[in-house]
């Protein structure tokens, strides 16, 4: 049962395999939505770190499903290559190259963007302190390109990591939003220091002109700036989405649990399902679990390297050649068995993650 195992301990990673989206991470998405309405009056977004495209399958289905196709255009940007979704345009692109900021335009036929979403995050390496400062460089760059492709008005949506500098980054967005809300939804699991700034009402100082060249954040960090009182202090608001009806990230539920019962993305009919007696979310007796796949496995996964040296046992020799345009060489089917259960628990782990 070594495939199900993550599937028994996270509910949303069983959700989004049943329900077809290519990450669990989609849950997020959708339940900051129902929280602030992030898709009202939105005909033109932009999906920044996109890849493997599960923000962009929700802004596809609800932004397609609530307008006219033609009036709705979708940008995904990504380094790394996505597969195709439907009504999404695909940039495989730098977001800190004003050529890229100029290409988003370029799609939106000069017209800037409604709604801007990033949930990009680095690899973390699990010392706090380094991940927290990539991860904020990482959300300048998303707000500095945003600032070349969002109207006035807008709504910019990101993820930050709430470490103990993080009024910085508050002051920043503070700049150019009116209003700016720390969000932690429902399927955000409690022991991450993961949440979402929510900015809404896009308003740039006067005489601001977007620059890429000159970072927002600079060099020049000051460590008592986090103690700043009065005025120059920022205090964003926290708020947590999602009740207590919703799925619990960091619980382990039971394979036997019927996950299509809840929907997050309908608030109406998941009310429906509250008062359900515990036995109605159960299969029925007998019934074996069904592993489902997940939706898209990564195209050029990283460790893809990693899997053919241990395959063919070169991990401690010479590099071979590409796995491309060599095949593989023969092994005995131990090995096979080992390398191939260490590629798909890779692909899983890849392709459906927060």
């Amino acid at each position: 049962m070594g495939r199900s195992s993550k599937d028994k301990r996270d509910i949303y990673y069983r959700l989004a395999k049943e329900e077809g989206w290519r990450a669990r991470s989609a849950f997020k998405l959708l339940q900051l939505d129902e929280e602030y309405q992030l898709f009202q009056g939105v005909h033109r977004a932009v999906d920044l770190c996109a890849a493997p495209g599960s923000w962009s399958q929700v802004l596809s289905r609800k932004l397609r499903s609530s307008n006219e196709t033609s009036e709705v255009k979708i940008v995904a940007v990504d380094l790394q290559a996505m597969a195709p979704l439907p009504g999404v345009i695909q940039i495989q692109g730098d977001i800190t190259k004003v050529s890229t900021a100029h290409e988003i335009i370029r799609h939106f036929k000069g017209e800037p963007a409604d709604l801007v979403v990033c949930d990009g995050a680095p690899d973390v390496t699990g010392l706090h302190d380094i991940d927290e400062y990539i991860q904020a460089q990482l959300l300048l760059a998303a707000l500095n390109i945003t600032t070349h492709v969002l109207r006035t008005g807008g709504t910019f949506v990101a993820k930050i990591f709430r470490g103990k500098d993080v009024t910085l980054l508050y002051s920043q967005l503070k700049i150019f939003f009116q209003e700016v809300t720390c969000a932690k939804p429902r399927s955000s699991r409690n022991s991450s220091i993961e949440a979402f700034v929510v900015c809404q009402g896009y308003s740039p100082p006067e005489g601001y002109k977007p620059n890429m060249s000159n970072p927002l954040l600079d060099h020049c960090y000051d460590v008592d700036f986090n103690q700043l009182e009065g005025p120059n202090r920022v205090i964003v608001p926290f708020l947590a989405c999602g009740d207590l009806s919703a799925y619990d990230s960091d619980k382990t539920y039971p394979l036997q649990v019927r996950p299509l019962l809840f929907i997050t993305s309908l608030s109406t009919q998941r009310h429906q399902y509250e008062n359900l007696p515990t036995s109605s979310l159960q299969l029925d007796t007998g019934k074996e679990y069904n592993y489902v796949p997940p939706n898209q496995p990564p195209i050029r996964p990283p460790y893809q390297e990693a899997c053919f040296l241990k395959k063919n046992n070169l991990l401690a020799k010479e590099r071979p050649p590409s796995p491309v345009s060599t095949p593989p060489a023969t092994n005995t089917s131990e090995e096979d068995d080992a390398s191939s259960v260490c590629e798909e628990t890779a692909i899983q782990q890849l392709s459906i993650s927060s």
